[in-house]
Protein backbone atom coordinates (compact mmCIF):
# COMPACT_ATOMS: atom_id res chain seq x y z
CA UNK A 1 0.00 0.00 0.00
CA UNK A 2 1.36 3.47 -1.13
CA UNK A 3 0.42 7.14 -0.34
CA UNK A 4 -1.74 6.82 -3.52
CA UNK A 5 -3.80 3.87 -1.89
CA UNK A 6 -4.02 5.95 1.48
CA UNK A 7 -5.77 8.53 -0.71
CA UNK A 8 -8.32 6.66 -2.19
CA UNK A 9 -9.01 5.36 1.20
CA UNK A 10 -9.60 8.82 2.68
CA UNK A 11 -11.66 9.44 -0.37
CA UNK A 12 -14.03 6.67 0.44
CA UNK A 13 -13.97 7.23 4.33
CA UNK A 14 -15.26 10.89 3.89
CA UNK A 15 -17.74 9.26 0.96
CA UNK A 16 -18.00 5.63 0.46
CA UNK A 17 -20.12 6.62 -2.74
CA UNK A 18 -17.45 8.59 -4.60
CA UNK A 19 -17.44 7.96 -7.94
CA UNK A 20 -13.76 6.52 -9.54
CA UNK A 21 -14.21 9.53 -11.54
CA UNK A 22 -14.40 11.97 -9.12
CA UNK A 23 -11.78 10.18 -7.18
CA UNK A 24 -9.80 10.40 -9.97
CA UNK A 25 -9.97 13.71 -10.47
CA UNK A 26 -9.56 14.24 -6.81
CA UNK A 27 -6.11 12.15 -6.76
CA UNK A 28 -4.79 12.85 -10.53
CA UNK A 29 -5.01 9.75 -11.60
CA UNK A 30 -7.05 7.79 -14.58
CA UNK A 31 -10.10 5.89 -13.96
CA UNK A 32 -9.41 2.65 -14.81
CA UNK A 33 -6.05 3.05 -12.10
CA UNK A 34 -8.15 4.15 -9.13
CA UNK A 35 -10.66 1.11 -10.12
CA UNK A 36 -7.80 -1.32 -10.26
CA UNK A 37 -6.60 -0.02 -7.12
CA UNK A 38 -9.83 -0.26 -5.35
CA UNK A 39 -10.56 -3.72 -6.47
CA UNK A 40 -7.00 -4.28 -5.08
CA UNK A 41 -7.40 -3.01 -1.73
CA UNK A 42 -10.78 -5.46 -1.29
CA UNK A 43 -9.11 -8.27 -2.73
CA UNK A 44 -6.69 -7.65 -0.01
CA UNK A 45 -9.13 -7.27 2.68
CA UNK A 46 -7.59 -3.59 3.75
CA UNK A 47 -11.20 -2.95 2.55
CA UNK A 48 -14.14 -5.12 4.48
CA UNK A 49 -17.22 -3.35 3.00
CA UNK A 50 -19.12 -0.46 2.51
CA UNK A 51 -21.01 1.46 4.84
CA UNK A 52 -23.66 4.23 5.68
CA UNK A 53 -23.28 6.31 9.05
CA UNK A 54 -26.51 6.95 10.75
CA UNK A 55 -27.61 9.40 12.71
CA UNK A 56 -29.00 7.56 15.99
CA UNK A 57 -30.11 11.04 17.51
CA UNK A 58 -32.00 11.85 14.58
CA UNK A 59 -33.51 8.25 14.93
CA UNK A 60 -34.53 8.67 19.05
CA UNK A 61 -31.71 7.14 19.99
CA UNK A 62 -29.45 9.59 22.41
CA UNK A 63 -28.88 7.19 25.19
CA UNK A 64 -25.34 5.72 24.88
CA UNK A 65 -24.10 3.70 28.02
CA UNK A 66 -20.35 1.75 28.18
CA UNK A 67 -21.38 -1.52 30.55
CA UNK A 68 -18.05 -3.20 31.73
CA UNK A 69 -18.95 -7.08 31.97
CA UNK A 70 -17.07 -9.73 34.02
CA UNK A 71 -17.75 -13.48 33.42
CA UNK A 72 -17.77 -15.60 36.62
CA UNK A 73 -15.69 -18.42 34.48
CA UNK A 74 -13.84 -18.44 31.16
CA UNK A 75 -16.63 -21.48 30.17
CA UNK A 76 -19.77 -18.28 29.95
CA UNK A 77 -17.92 -16.96 26.73
CA UNK A 78 -19.38 -18.42 23.91
CA UNK A 79 -22.92 -18.21 25.03
CA UNK A 80 -22.00 -14.57 26.50
CA UNK A 81 -20.85 -13.64 23.00
CA UNK A 82 -24.24 -14.84 21.42
CA UNK A 83 -26.61 -12.97 23.43
CA UNK A 84 -24.22 -9.87 23.03
CA UNK A 85 -24.61 -10.45 18.77
CA UNK A 86 -28.44 -11.04 19.12
CA UNK A 87 -29.13 -8.00 21.15
CA UNK A 88 -29.76 -5.09 18.87
CA UNK A 89 -29.17 -2.26 21.23
CA UNK A 90 -25.72 -3.23 22.10
CA UNK A 91 -23.90 -1.41 18.94
CA UNK A 92 -20.06 -2.64 19.69
CA UNK A 93 -18.52 -5.09 22.00
CA UNK A 94 -14.76 -5.65 23.12
CA UNK A 95 -13.38 -8.77 24.61
CA UNK A 96 -10.58 -6.91 26.59
CA UNK A 97 -7.69 -7.45 29.34
CA UNK A 98 -8.19 -5.85 33.21
CA UNK A 99 -10.92 -5.84 35.46
CA UNK A 100 -13.46 -6.61 33.17
CA UNK A 101 -13.74 -9.03 30.20
CA UNK A 102 -15.74 -7.14 28.31
CA UNK A 103 -17.04 -3.05 27.22
CA UNK A 104 -20.03 -3.06 25.27
CA UNK A 105 -21.44 0.47 23.52
CA UNK A 106 -25.02 0.20 24.13
CA UNK A 107 -27.65 2.94 22.21
CA UNK A 108 -31.07 2.87 23.11
CA UNK A 109 -33.49 5.36 23.14
CA UNK A 110 -34.69 5.72 26.75
CA UNK A 111 -33.33 4.86 30.66
CA UNK A 112 -36.00 2.07 30.08
CA UNK A 113 -34.82 0.60 27.17
CA UNK A 114 -31.18 0.80 28.41
CA UNK A 115 -32.52 -0.79 31.75
CA UNK A 116 -34.14 -3.64 29.66
CA UNK A 117 -31.07 -4.28 28.21
CA UNK A 118 -29.05 -3.89 31.53
CA UNK A 119 -31.44 -6.34 32.92
CA UNK A 120 -30.67 -8.66 30.32
CA UNK A 121 -26.95 -8.51 30.32
CA UNK A 122 -27.21 -8.80 34.46
CA UNK A 123 -29.34 -11.77 34.03
CA UNK A 124 -26.96 -14.12 32.28
CA UNK A 125 -26.12 -16.73 34.22
CA UNK A 126 -22.39 -16.49 33.58
CA UNK A 127 -21.78 -13.09 34.60
CA UNK A 128 -20.42 -12.09 37.87
CA UNK A 129 -20.12 -8.38 37.58
CA UNK A 130 -20.64 -5.02 35.91
CA UNK A 131 -20.27 -1.71 35.88
CA UNK A 132 -22.49 1.34 33.48
CA UNK A 133 -21.19 4.61 32.36
CA UNK A 134 -23.91 7.13 30.83
CA UNK A 135 -22.14 8.87 27.84
CA UNK A 136 -23.03 12.37 28.29
CA UNK A 137 -21.27 13.39 24.80
CA UNK A 138 -19.46 11.99 22.12
CA UNK A 139 -16.43 13.85 21.73
CA UNK A 140 -15.16 11.75 18.55
CA UNK A 141 -15.95 8.80 17.37
CA UNK A 142 -13.79 7.51 13.83
CA UNK A 143 -15.26 4.60 11.68
CA UNK A 144 -12.23 4.28 9.96
CA UNK A 145 -8.62 4.95 10.96
CA UNK A 146 -5.86 5.32 8.12
CA UNK A 147 -2.28 4.71 8.41
CA UNK A 148 -1.44 8.22 8.46
CA UNK A 149 -3.29 8.81 10.99
CA UNK A 150 -2.88 6.05 13.39
CA UNK A 151 -0.27 7.02 16.06
CA UNK A 152 0.09 10.81 15.09
CA UNK A 153 -2.44 13.00 17.16
CA UNK A 154 -1.95 16.07 15.66
CA UNK A 155 -2.73 14.57 11.97
CA UNK A 156 -5.86 12.71 12.94
CA UNK A 157 -9.10 14.95 12.97
CA UNK A 158 -12.94 14.08 14.55
CA UNK A 159 -15.25 13.28 11.78
CA UNK A 160 -18.39 13.62 14.11
CA UNK A 161 -19.19 15.43 16.97
CA UNK A 162 -22.34 15.13 18.80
Amino acid sequence: MDNIDIRILQCLSNNARLPASAISEEISLSVSAVIERIKKLEASGIIKGYTIQIDQEILGNKMIALMDVSLKHPDYFDDFVELVKKNSSIASCYYQTGEFDFVLRIVTDTTDSLDRVYKVIKGFEGVEKTETHIVLKTIKEETALLPENLGSPETSHSKKES
